[in-house]
């Protein structure tokens, strides 16, 4: 097309259609196109018959009560269901069915607040467009009150307030979706309650020697020797062999009676073997490695050091606590035994965690 076939009328003013032709170009209005505005508001269904509007609140308010329901549904299968089950589902195949359950309610529960939120945002809230011209991005003190009235209005035309079916099931199924993930903390376990206060040994509980797995007499014990001992039918085939040992493992020491400095360690002691727990305080490293001419027992991770003839306390090291001492005496048959369980929880920082 060339420029003598456009019209006059659309070259920029005092240009006429020879000069366009002389320099080559061609130019062209800044608004070539009129602004078609907004087509004409067509009313919803809803808009014009209240019974249509009431049947759209009935299914938005089905769809919460539906969400209500798959989260009661979550919580029961999560409590109810085999976490060993499986079941045919085609044409997945097999699969843990309690996997199953939780992903099909919970998927249900969600999807029903957000296709419940779109119905109610698509019948009956308002939907007439609004055009808004560009401003400044800090805001006029007019601008403030429009915001504060268009938010008004909107609240308003959401029909809120007057659709109490709709908002009482929202907040049904708000309220009711969280417990989901409150049930889940289940997983983290079951509450610690005074499990960490107590340790396998019991008055009357044999001492058993870690290497023979024979019960120990005091005769068994050297001077400056370490032995270490288990409680009596504690095995290691048992399944919570480790954690009953990660707080019962016990090292015994045979010192001379006149060289334990600490009262109380004398008379948990019996003919100068005292117990003690092989914990270390510091971060729950067994220790093993004991100085025959201090008494001195040393934890190999971080070397925090322990005085076995004054009490076990620290005398080097990050450890914060003395070991807790095991009462130990001996029964008819002259066999170790324990008095009682330790006195003090065993274990790194303890205290300072409860």
């Amino acid at each position: 097309m060339s420029s003598q076939d456009i019209p006059e009328e659309n070259l920029p003013a005092g240009q006429s259609t020879d000069d366009a032709a002389e320099h080559g170009s061609v130019a062209v209005k800044d608004e070539p196109f009129a602004d078609p505005g907004l087509p004409p508001h067509e009313h919803r269904i809803q808009d014009i018959d209240e019974r249509a509007a009431r049947r759209s609140e009935r299914v938005v308010a089905m769809l919460f009560t539906v969400s209500m329901l798959a989260t009661i549904a979550f919580i029961a299968s999560y409590v109810a269901i085999d976490v060993d089950k499986s079941i045919y589902v085609f044409p997945i195949g097999h699969i843990n069915a309690l996997n199953f359950a939780l992903g099909l309610t919970l998927g249900v529960a969600l999807f029903c607040i957000g296709a419940g939120a779109v119905h109610w945002a698509r019948t009956l809230m308002s939907d007439v467009e609004v055009a808004s011209e560009r401003h400044p991005i800090e805001a006029e003190p007019e601008v403030k009150a429009k915001v504060l009235a268009d938010f008004a209005d909107g609240a308003r035309e959401s029909q809120f307030g007057r659709r109490k079916l709709i908002r009482n099931t929202l907040f049904g199924a708000l309220a009711l979706v969280p417990l989901s993930g409150v049930v889940l903390l289940r997983d983290l376990g079951p509450l610690p309650e005074t499990k960490l206060r107590h340790t396998a040994w019991k008055k009357g509980k044999k001492l058993v020697n870690m290497n023979t797995n024979e019960p120990l007499r005091a005769s068994d014990i050297a001077v400056g020797s370490l032995t270490f001992a288990k409680p009596e039918g504690v095995e290691e085939h048992d399944e919570d062999f480790q954690q009953v040992m990660g707080k019962a493992a016990l090292m015994l020491v045979r010192i001379q009676p006149q060289n334990i400095k600490d009262k109380q360690e004398l008379e948990w002691s019996h003919e100068g073997v005292v117990a003690y727990s092989k914990i270390c305080t510091h971060v729950g490293c067994p220790i093993s490695l004991y100085e025959q001419q201090t008494h001195h027992v040393l934890c190999p991770c971080h070397q925090s050091t322990f005085d076995l003839s004054d009490g076990a306390r620290v005398i080097f090291g990050p450890a914060g606590h003395a070991l807790p001492q095991l009462h130990i005496g001996v029964d008819d048959e002259g066999f170790l035994v324990a008095q009682s369980d330790f006195a003090e929880p065993v274990g790194p920082a303890f205290w300072e965690r409860g």
